[in-house]
């Protein structure tokens, strides 16, 4: 290879390095991809066992979703993936966590087979299209119920109720509350209610948003953000997953109603679902359900009573 064609590849070379950076580089709010922080510790998943069939006879009198539902044989139900103990899915592709069984509960109690159920994963800020547009026909993954939401979907539930908190790195000690992250470097995921909060009520000025929780806590253990917030419950499913790098402050400072999202028109399936939900609470079922998988991270809960509307 000649002098002159060693220095052209030199320079091809530098420029592909340099173009690389740039694109790993990422601005706030750009996913990176992480590094070995973003590998759990566990990848197993945890089932309650409660088995479900599908109801005979279904019916639900005036819902559209549900004519929908019954003409096809099947349900589409928009999820998350990455929330242990939650809604997860692990690296054989089975599916597992509170949401996804109750998300199980409601498509066996609309008359569908839960293994015909088709998962969608919807990311936080597309959660309401997903169902304007009809591309899921109920949602399921920690969905808090607001005001705001309800003007473009509606909600049953709530079927659980958790609590705005922080993870942080094991060994620190500055973060113990809201008020002590002041200049700290937050990440959540864009759309969420909790990454709104801070922003409302100006806890730091340093926020960083990506599609999904999971890639905050990439960041996190790399050192790149200073905490992770969101709901309690999806905190501890990460708690479990990284005891020896990461920890739960344990003070929630908000209350966040967990709804299963539908169709804002669709009133008649929304009172189903609720319908629902209290009867699985009654039997004991949503205990079960519980218990068996987000309560395997040590935090005790009871069903939330129903708000109709």
């Amino acid at each position: 290879m000649s002098v002159k064609n060693v220095r052209t590849l030199a320079v091809a070379v530098g420029t592909a390095a340099l173009l690389f950076a740039v694109g790993a580089c990422g601005k706030e709010g750009t996913p990176t991809g992480g590094g070995d922080g973003a590998k759990a510790a566990s990848d197993a998943c945890s089932s309650s066992g409660v088995k479900l069939t599908a109801a005979k006879d279904a019916s639900v009198p005036g819902s559209a979703t549900f004519n929908k539902i019954k003409k096809s044989g099947t349900v589409t139900v928009g999820v998350k993936a990455d929330q242990p103990n939650l809604g997860y899915k692990d690296t054989s592709g089975k599916r597992c966590g509170f949401d996804i069984e109750i998300a199980q509960l409601v498509a066996a109690q609309l008359g569908v087979d839960p293994k015909k159920i088709q998962y969608k994963e919807i990311p936080s800020e597309n959660r309401e299209t997903a169902l304007q547009g009809g591309e899921v026909d109920y949602y399921v993954g920690t969905y808090s119920i607001t005001d705001e939401r309800k003007q473009q979907v509606g909600f049953a539930g709530p079927y659980f109720i958790a609590g705005q908190d922080f993870l942080v790195r094991k060994d620190d000690t500055s973060i113990t509350g809201p008020k002590s992250i002041k200049g700290k470097k937050v990440c959540s995921a864009t759309g969420s209610t909790p990454i709104q909060y801070v922003r409302d009520h100006h806890l730091t000025d340093q926020v960083v948003e990506f599609k999904t929780y999971s890639e905050c806590v990439s960041q996190l253990i790399d050192s790149k953000v200073d905490a992770v917030t969101t709901d309690d419950a999806i905190l501890k499913g990460y708690a479990a997953q990284n005891p020896s790098q990461l920890k739960v402050v344990g003070k929630p400072f908000t209350t966040e109603k967990y709804g299963i999202g539908v169709p804002k028109a669709d009133k008649a399936l929304r009172n189903k679902i609720n319908d629902i939900i209290v009867a699985s609470e009654k039997d004991g079922t949503w205990q079960k359900i519980y218990d068996g998988t987000l309560g395997k991270s040590g935090s005790k809960a009871t069903p939330p009573k129903i708000e109709r509307y």
